[in-house]
């Protein structure tokens, strides 16, 4: 090989190289004359330096290439991103589904024709083949004005074409890819019926057209899914008028991040309905996209901790995005990683799970028994307190349970069955959009029965259905009791040393026990009544041999189960309180993480107020409740040797004993702050609808996260409803928020509107007044605006007065929205 090709080859090779991370100098023009062309390698750069616009090949984020170096992206782009952040952004791509190989980008280049009537990346051989094009508007006299014609870069990001100075005869903005920048308008024109619609990319790698879109339209904001086509998520042009932009400026005044220079704005006239919003700071960078999971999200540039923050997002919970983890898994909106795959199932594609992609899902690990001449094998395992998956087929003749499930094993391709309201549902293609139901808005509370082979199921559950082995062999018994002789006196040894969880014994005589894992099976009967389930497991009614009435929570196993066990063992082993429920022991055996409680025989607060099925409560015992509940989270938050902020207060953790008296529980999400800090970073999250606003910006929190879910639960305990009704009616989303009618009525003192009907007016209003109060003051969106909880019970019990509250900005703005 002669010289000039050696050093050519590695020219090109540098070249690739320098292309595979946009550099980051500003050492280029913003304009691209008629009959220049951009090649690769150049760019052209704002005046301000923020945006550049090049060829790149999207390379892969540091933690994941050392995971997973072979894989790639599709090939390279014309794209605009942040020139001055290290972590490489686009903001916009021209190509998106016609990526450019590794052979042809050596010969590529961005074509702005000779007459000015075309923008063209072409590959340049002897057809110029054309890869993507936009051809120029004739608006004006072409020929006069295409010496004038160029395309520049402009410093909001846009890239436009423009003859007459501020005339674009196109721009990027009016073809947006996944996001918007400040400045941007996303939504439609009137007149000319250009409709701005943003598609979710498919991967961190790929940003080809996604599997998500949105758009603003006649109808309002519509977010849906491509394929299956499903509308999940509207707002209609009267709700972004009185509840989204309200509720939008105040979360940005009340974010320091956000706080004074980001400004949304809605517009609706003759000519255009569009949505906008401004950034007032030069120097900060933010976008709104709508992401892979099918969410909008606004994000902010966080210059101390060099990475994008997410500070808002709608819709708030995760799993509203139809099918948003794939066939066969699970969505669970409280848990930081939210989709995983159903029980004995598998994700078909990790690498593709890794770069946010999960529209493939999961796999069985083992094919189903579906023998032609004899019964299945097959087993259903039982997924409770789930949205039932999309799609089911109804099985009229299956009048009974049991026969449902026959029905679903009788087909080879039955997935899965339910049976609600004595109706037969069952589902023979892949189970879609099936969602975990622990957060306190979701009212339903079915169960889905997942068909696995035999092979696959659960320990516990094969044991409630395979039948009892008749034999087994002498020599297994004989090995299997010598082992359990052997570990005895280790177990023993090691009572109250549990998986890492420090044991405080300050208790006295009545230090938690360690329980064995059979006790508590026998206890319980086997696991077989249970009292209630949620995000972390399942709760089974039980009896000790000395005919002490427990309450057992068998935790799932998985790592957010076991934070929780930690958590529970670390906090209550440490405290009681009247108003505390108690701990009364744990089982730490291999994978089995069990917290056993004293049982309540009235269930839980939100029993009583939301459902039929629960007792009516009358005014003295809704006061003695919220007295009580204020008093137990005075004693965490002041009077403990470290204060323990219980981080998830609502009226499903507040359990009730016989007398009605009220006792926190649940401090799976508990978190404990030194009395030399004031405050404490933590990732767990507490439940939408009870979630104090600096949740939202990422601060450190202290113990007024627990007085704001607090005046929440007040509210609900004065009026019997849910402070926030969600509803999906005709693929429209809809929200009725309480607390906006709550504190008006409070201030045109006509607080007795706001009590449950129930209570068919037997209450004392001046209580109620009181209560009102102090639920408003408790919901205050700045933090030191709140009382603390020892003031709360002053308050509650009448030894110091109360003044009105003012009203919340959000609220304000909601009220005020809603009188126009």
């Amino acid at each position: 090989m002669s010289p000039l090709h050696t050093h050519l080859g590695f020219f090109l090779l540098l070249l690739l190289f320098s292309l595979h991370n946009p550099s980051c100098s500003a050492a280029a023009n913003d304009t691209l004359a008629v009959g220049q062309v951009l090649a690769v390698g150049e760019k052209l750069v704002s005046r301000n330096g923020k945006f550049a616009l090049g060829f790149y090949k999207p390379a892969l984020p540091e933690g994941i290439a050392s995971k997973y170096g072979n894989i790639t992206s599709p090939g390279w782009y014309l794209a605009i991103w942040f020139n001055k952040i290290p972590v490489c952004t686009t903001v916009w791509v021209a190509n998106r589904e016609r990526p450019i190989t590794d052979l042809e980008i050596k010969l590529t280049q961005l074509k702005f024709s000779q007459n000015g009537s075309s923008l063209a990346i072409i590959i340049n051989r002897a057809t110029e083949y054309t890869v993507w094009s936009r051809q120029i508007a004739n608006r004006t006299a072409q020929a006069k004005t295409s010496m004038n014609t160029s395309a520049i870069l402009l410093d909001s990001g846009n890239l436009v074409i423009e003859s007459i100075p501020d005339v674009y005869l196109w721009q990027s903005f009016d073809e947006p890819t996944d996001l918007a920048l400040p400045g941007a308008k996303f939504g439609w024109n009137k007149v000319t019926r250009l409709h701005r619609t943003g598609i979710s990319k498919k991967n961190l790698i790929d940003p080809g057209l996604g599997p998500y879109s949105v758009q603003l339209n006649e109808r309002g904001i519509i977010l849906w899914r491509r394929d299956p086509y499903m509308e999940y998520w509207t707002w209609s042009s009267v709700q972004l008028t009185n509840m989204l932009i309200p509720l939008l400026n105040s979360l940005l005044e009340m974010n320091a991040q956000t706080k004074g220079f980001l400004t949304p704005n809605y517009t609706n006239n003759n000519e255009e309905e569009y949505f906008m919003y401004h950034s007032s700071d030069e120097s900060s960078s933010s976008f709104v996209s709508i992401d892979m999971s099918g969410q909008l999200k606004l994000s902010i540039w966080s210059q101390a901790n060099q990475s994008w923050q997410e500070v808002y997002a709608q819709p708030p919970d995760p799993c509203t995005p139809f099918a948003t983890c794939g066939p066969f898994s699970v969505c669970n909106g409280n848990s930081d990683l939210f989709c995983d795959c159903m029980e004995s199932f598998s994700q078909k594609s990790p690498q593709d799970w890794e770069l946010k992609d999960r529209t493939a899902g999961c796999f069985r690990n083992t094919p189903l028994d579906c023998p032609s001449n004899k019964s299945s094998t097959d087993m259903f395992h039982t997924i409770t307190r789930v949205a039932l998956p999309a799609n089911p087929e109804k099985i009229e003749d299956a009048t009974t349970q049991s026969k449902c499930a026959e029905s679903c094993l009788s087909n080879c391709s039955c997935n899965a069955y339910a049976y609600k309201d004595s109706t037969c549902f069952v589902w023979h293609s892949e189970l879609l959009n099936v969602k975990l139901h622990d957060s306190i808005e979701s009212l339903s509370e079915d169960t889905l029965y997942l068909r696995l082979a035999a092979k696959d199921m659960p320990a516990t559950t094969k044991n409630k259905q395979k039948p009892v082995v008749v034999a087994v062999t002498a020599a297994s018994i004989a090995g299997f009791g010598l082992l359990m002789l052997m570990l005895f006196f280790l177990i023993w040894r090691n009572k109250f040393k549990c998986c890492g969880v420090t044991l405080h014994h300050n208790q006295g005589n009545s230090g938690i026990i360690a329980f064995r894992y059979t006790d508590l099976s026998h206890a319980t009967k086997n696991f077989s009544e249970k009292l209630g389930s949620g995000g972390f497991g399942s709760v089974f009614k039980g009896v000790l041999r000395d005919s002490t009435t427990i309450a057992v929570k068998r935790l799932d196993g998985s790592h957010q189960g076991e934070k929780q066990f930690r958590a529970e063992v670390s906090s209550l082993g440490l405290i009681q309180h009247i108003n505390l429920v108690k701990l009364i022991g744990f089982c730490c055996e291999g994978d089995k993480r069990l917290l056993v409680y004293e049982h309540m025989v009235n269930g839980s607060l939100d029993a009583h107020l939301f459902h039929s099925n629960g007792a009516v409560l009358d005014w003295n015992t809704r006061h003695q409740i919220a007295i009580g509940v204020a008093r137990g989270l005075s004693y965490l938050h002041e009077s403990c040797r470290e204060c323990i902020i219980h981080c998830d207060i609502k009226p499903e953790n507040i359990l009730l004993e016989a007398s009605f008296a009220p006792k926190i529980a649940d401090f799976g999400m508990a978190a404990f702050v030194g009395r030399d800090f004031s405050r404490v970073l933590t990732t767990f999250r507490g439940t939408k609808g009870y979630l104090a606003p600096e949740w939202l910006s990422g601060v450190a929190i202290t113990p007024k996260v627990d007085v704001y879910s607090f005046g929440m639960v007040l509210l609900e305990i004065i009026s019997g409803r849910r402070n926030l009704s969600e509803a999906y009616t005709s693929n429209h989303y809809h929200f009725d928020y309480f607390p906006v009618q709550a504190i008006s009525k409070l201030h045109e003192g006509s607080v007795q509107n706001l009590l449950d009907p129930e209570l068919h007016g037997d209450f004392n209003l001046e209580e109620a007044e009181r209560v009102c109060k102090v639920a408003c003051w408790c919901i205050q969106e700045d933090e030191i605006d709140r009382p603390t909880m020892g003031e709360v019970v002053r308050f509650l019990e009448g030894l110091q007065e109360v003044d009105m509250p003012p009203m919340p900005r959000l609220l304000a703005a909601i009220t005020e929205r809603s009188h126009i």
